[in-house]
């Protein structure tokens, strides 16, 4: 009875395992993520000693890979946790800080302070993700006791780090001013191994300010400290290993004009001697936190006139009086006369009494308006100068000297991760059992962890509905400024990848154009978005919002796709629904030749390869076809090969190749099949790797050591360029000798295959690629590696070569396999980071065209004509090839500009799905 009734039990399980999409098997799996927020990040939410705690508990943790973080990745693994950077299993994902957006992954629930809950505009597009991706987010800032207070927090160590970092910052600030004192040892937090260290320090330059030390012409400083919580109770602490003395708010007029320098003074300034009801009422806390814009803040006048350094630990809303307006700095920065302080030319007096703010609440234009933007720890302070509005990074000059480091905590980060993890531990067991794929309402937790869940199901939870008014609010806010820059013309663009800035550095050169950047790649999109004008970016999965693309294409005058060409088909036919143009750089594929007519009839331009190849390659043949027309000739030979290949000296790949365009595309040529004229002979070369087997060796350029391959159908550019009378017309793709067979390799173990492969679907188990080379030759996954090495010889043709490449792209290593879908996507994804262009390393673009010319007199010419572009460091030379050209096409659309050639004019605004084999006159790429 009792196997029975444990066997029936286990199925209970399995069957509850598998009703839910994602949800492992095991009750409760939590990984812990890399922080990857800042290069200073090396904390984590919890540490060894609190994952050993949970793994003997139970609960399976998974810790992503990381030599940054400061607890080491053999201290977790020792205390139970599973090093691997697949976190799929795990249905709670913690960190500390947002992770990219581009990593989240759809239907899980996350952990991390995210900073939204004041609808803080720089974060809002991790928000929209978080929301597209249906992920439920637990934000630490929220969870509280049933009294409102923070339970989970890193409070006490921002304020010990903002402390001991405002004393660094005061010695040298003091020194600009000309005065060396005992704060002069005293370095940033993060030069210490510890905060005892530190405290050292502290107590060795209090030692000295004891013993009188301190320049007299200085005069008494007096340290504010705003807030009675954990921040400034920790920044308290730090202080108190100086020669202190605590005054009342009521006793600083006096002890700011006869105080002592043989020590420090600090006056807490708790609420309700801060704020004062605009009706003249009694103050109440319960009312502040509930309304208070009922409230006026008493701090610029009671308080801050006698400050030299100021440490705010505030939480602030938006709603809430501020301390310090920009017109209460210009007063409290004037100089002010101290007739009673000793003074010579080189003991100068101090050109006004506050000297510091430490804003460890780390609030942009909150509580200090002033303080417009957070510093980091690489650059820590800045000097604010209240006359000019300005800031600059400098010790010396005028203004106030502001350290506003919104991960403070992280310089200390070994006893952070302890104090943050010891508060969290307890809620953790339960954050675990959450499942973001349920319903909100029966997510079992407490209070605590249940009120902080900002999102889940899509959707802002009810107590953060308020998020969207705010955001609301901020919009109309922008209305005016959004007015005066709005556009008669407005572009949308779809994808923000290898070759998408040079089009939107073109189009937004004119201020009549509005640019959105549409893309799953958000953190690339907020990029362009910020160094263009006239561009916003947001978040979108055209597989998954099709509602939200339609929408899009429909309030746009035009679209460029930049997606994969297997996406454009899908794309005209929206754009035809709503009657928008479009551009593309792609070939005018089959499919979107069937499109022509509806394209017609809606009215529309859709244009197509207007890059490099197709596209300049174009411009190039008809010019040169045109010259031969206008002098009698008739062109017999057209051969055009072209390729984006690496910089020779960054080549040593076993592809020989790296990726400045789409790794999918690149793949998808491998196994595509081609079509070209020889000689008066249709050739055809069938798909699925053919054409890798006999590549053209190229003559020319011998330095390049080249080979080459038919690329498609070449046969329609008879007609297409008007020349008929060619017997040999060969388009071509160029890499450098070797891909051929190396590609062919990657063939025949089946890895460039575009059909879903059930090992590779991004629910199924994690495995290495070791494992995953072995399901393909059907060997044990457990096979010894030379034993794996001799099958795959075998299945590649039993080629070295191939071999080796196979081996050197790491696909025999324990690395886990990203699944996306497909083995061509998987690939894809995989090549996209093995092979990417590092810092300094540079692509190359080749072109070569050759035509055959007879002229009337039956004479015979060869021309030959060569084009070479390589990339910069501001441009890969395939993002300039063909985003400068996609750009110009793109503006002659919007504007229905004509160009006139030898043959004629031809108006971009022709209807229907048309190829730019006319492309824009070259003297205007050139001029980019």
């Amino acid at each position: 009875m009792r196997l029975l009734s444990t066997l029936h039990r286990a199925r209970i399980n399995h069957n509850l395992g598998k009703s839910w999409r994602g949800r492992s098997l095991t009750s409760e799996v939590m990984a812990i993520r890399r922080e990857d927020n800042s290069v200073w990040e090396r904390r984590a939410p919890l540490s060894p000693a609190h994952v050993k705690q949970l793994t003997e508990s139970g609960v399976k943790i998974i810790v992503q890979p990381s030599n940054r973080r400061a607890y080491s990745m053999m201290e977790y693994q020792k205390s139970g946790a599973l090093i691997q950077e697949d976190v799929n299993e795990a249905s709670l994902i913690m960190g500390v800080k947002q992770p990219p957006i581009d990593s989240l992954i759809p239907k899980k629930t996350y952990a991390f302070f995210s900073h939204t809950i004041k609808a803080q505009e720089a974060n809002m597009p991790l928000l929209d993700a978080i929301l597209e991706k249906g992920i439920r987010l637990i934000d630490y800032e929220k969870m509280c006791d049933s009294q409102g207070v923070r339970t989970v927090a890193f409070g006490k160590y921002a304020g010990v780090t903002g402390m001991i970092n405002i004393l660094h910052g005061l010695g040298l600030r003091l020194l600009a001013l000309g005065h060396h004192t005992p704060f002069m040892f005293i370095g940033p937090a993060h030069n210490y191994r510890n905060s005892e260290m530190a405290r050292q320090a502290i107590r060795d330059a209090g030692y000295e300010i004891s013993l009188g030390m301190m320049p007299k012409s200085i005069g008494p400083l007096i340290f504010l400290f705003t807030g009675t919580g954990n921040v400034s109770k920790g920044a308290q602490e730090v202080f108190q290993e100086l020669p202190y003395e605590i005054v009342e708010p009521e006793h600083l007029p006096k002890v700011a004009t006869q105080g002592a320098t043989n020590k420090v003074y600090a006056c807490i300034v708790p609420p309700e001697k801060n704020l004062v009801r605009k009706d003249g009422g009694p103050f109440s806390l319960e009312e502040y936190f509930v309304h208070p814009s009922r409230y006026v803040s008493m701090f610029s006048v009671k308080f801050a006139p006698y400050a030299s350094v100021i440490i705010n630990g505030i939480y602030w809303s938006p709603d809430a009086p501020r301390l310090m307006s920009i017109p209460d700095a210009k007063n409290l920065l004037r100089p002010h006369a101290t007739p009673w302080l000793p003074s010579t030319e080189g003991c100068p007096q101090l050109p006004h009494r506050l000297l510091a703010i430490s804003d460890i609440s780390a609030d942009p234009g909150g509580s200090i308006e002033f303080v417009k933007y957070c510093t980091t720890i690489d650059h820590p302070f800045f000097l604010y100068n209240a006359e000019e509005n300005k800031s600059t990074e400098s010790f010396a000059g005028d203004g106030v000297l502001i350290c506003s480091i919104d991960n403070m905590p992280a310089q200390i980060p070994r006893e952070s991760t302890d104090f943050f993890g010891t508060l969290l531990l307890p809620y953790v067991k339960e954050m675990s059992r959450s499942y973001a794929g349920d319903p909100f309402s029966s997510f079992d937790a407490s209070p605590t962890v249940k009120d902080a869940v900002i999102t889940s199901n899509g959707e802002l939870t009810p107590k953060f509905q308020y998020i969207t008014d705010l955001r609301n609010q901020f919009r109309s806010q922008h209305k005016v400024r959004a007015a005066a820059i709005s556009s008669s013309k407005k572009v949308l663009i779809l994808g923000s990848g290898f070759v998408s800035a040079p089009v939107v550095d073109y189009l937004s050169r004119d201020d009549k154009i509005s640019i959105t950047i549409a893309s799953m790649m958000k953190n690339e999109s907020d990029n362009l978005a910020n160094r263009f004008p006239n561009t916003t970016s947001l978040l979108l999965d055209v597989e998954r919002s099709k509602d939200e693309l339609e929408t899009l294409i429909k309030e746009h005058n035009l679209v460029i796709s930049l997606l994969p060409y297997t996406w454009h088909p899908a794309i005209a036919k929206l754009c035809i629904k709503h009657q928008t143009n479009m551009v593309t750089a792609s070939y005018l594929s089959p499919q979107m030749k069937q499109l022509h007519n509806s394209a017609v009839e809606a009215g529309i331009t859709v244009l197509n390869e207007v890059g490099v190849d197709p596209g300049i390659d174009h411009m190039l043949a008809m010019e040169c076809f045109d010259n031969v027309a206008n002098n009698g000739g008739k062109v017999k030979s057209f051969v055009s090969w072209c390729g984006g290949i690496p910089a020779p000296e960054v080549s040593d790949n076993p592809l020989r190749y790296r990726f400045s365009w789409s790794p999918q595309a690149v793949l998808l040529n491998i196994i595509a099949n081609a079509k070209y004229l020889q000689n008066g002979n249709i050739i055809e070369i069938p798909g699925n790797g053919e054409l890798m087997k006999n590549p053209v060796e190229i003559d020319f350029l011998p330095g390049f050591n080249l080979e080459g391959f038919p690329n498609r159908d070449s046969l329609p550019y008879g007609e297409a360029y008007g020349i008929q009378s060619a017997d040999t017309i060969l388009r071509g793709t160029l890499r450098y000798k070797g891909f051929s067979n190396a590609a062919l390799g990657l063939v025949y173990l089946g890895l460039i295959n575009p059909d879903g492969h059930s090992t590779l679907h991004p629910d199924a188990r994690n495995l290495t690629w070791k494992e995953y080379l072995c399901e393909l030759v059907n060997l044990p996954s457990d096979i010894l590696t030379d034993s794996l090495r001799d099958a795959i010889y075998d299945k590649v043709g039993q080629d070295k070569d191939r071999l080796q490449c196979i081996e050197q792209l790491g696909l025999l290593s324990d690395e886990p396999v990203d699944r996306k879908g497909s083995p061509l996507d998987t690939l894809s994804y995989y090549l996209s980071k093995k092979l990417a262009y590092g810092p300094g390393e540079n692509d190359l673009i080749l072109m070569r065209l050759n035509v055959g010319i007879e002229w009337r007199d039956q004479t015979e010419e060869m021309r030959h004509i060569n084009f070479i572009v390589y990339g910069d460091d501001k441009y890969t030379a395939m993002a300039k090839t063909v985003g400068f050209p996609t750009g110009i096409a793109a503006k002659m659309v919007l504007e229905g500009i004509k160009w006139v050639d030898l043959r004629g004019s031809l108006r971009i605004s022709q209807r229907g799905c048309i190829s730019a084999v006319i492309g824009p006159p070259l003297h205007v790429l050139l001029n980019v």
